[in-house]
């Protein structure tokens, strides 16, 4: 571990002006912008890019090739996947100003490989974005979603257990309670929540 609190290989960039939590790593040819903010006991993976201004939380591990453009806000415990996609600007142009609409990734998040998130959304707590999955609206906590557009496929525990595979029957409640079977966590869905399509 550097004086700093975190460690960098000596290829990766930290512009000046970037604060980073201790037992955070940093690899190679990773890049880090000015005003970046990242927590404590972070993994940066190799040809990982973080934009200016970027906020992201504690222990959150981000697989190479993955940029996380401005306007893009991660929390706590999120896994973001070998080049998943952040996209910024709903109507991007070469010329002209940009138009940063935000996107806020909350705690606990899981984003598969090559999954693309277009911008101006909310991934809720624990939710799981499937591997090369294509998320154009908000995604409830603890919901799966995967294909292209991202549609709900079923519910995952804060562990990652899934539970509630295909149709759920709420037999005129307005939520059903899973229980998870790993670790006895019970999650609460409601129906107004539970869509074919992320709605």
């Amino acid at each position: 571990m550097s004086e700093k609190g975190y460690d960098a290989h000596e290829t990766s960039t930290v512009e000046d002006n970037v604060k980073v939590g201790e037992e955070t790593n940093i690899w190679h040819y990773a890049h880090v912008r000015e005003k970046a903010k990242i927590g404590k006991n972070c993994n940066l993976g190799k040809d990982v890019y973080i934009d200016t201004e970027v906020e992201i939380g504690d222990n959150v591990k981000i697989q190479n090739g993955v940029s996380v453009y401005q306007g893009v806000t991660v929390g706590d415990d999120v896994f973001l996947g070998p080049h998943m996609t952040f996209t910024n600007d709903i109507y991007p142009r070469a010329e002209g100003e940009w138009n940063i609409e935000e996107t806020f990734v909350e705690d606990g998040v899981s984003i598969g490989a090559h999954a693309t998130i277009l911008s101006g959304i909310t991934l809720g707590k624990y939710c799981m974005v499937g591997a090369g999955a294509v998320v154009t609206k908000d995604v409830h906590p603890h919901t799966l979603v995967y294909g292209n557009p991202a549609v709900v496929k079923g519910f995952v525990c804060s562990c990652g257990r899934k539970f509630g595979e295909g149709d759920i029957s709420f037999q005129g409640k307005e939520e059903v309670v899973f229980e998870c079977s790993d670790c006895g966590e019970k999650i609460e869905i409601k129906r107004e929540v539970y869509r074919k399509k992320v709605e």
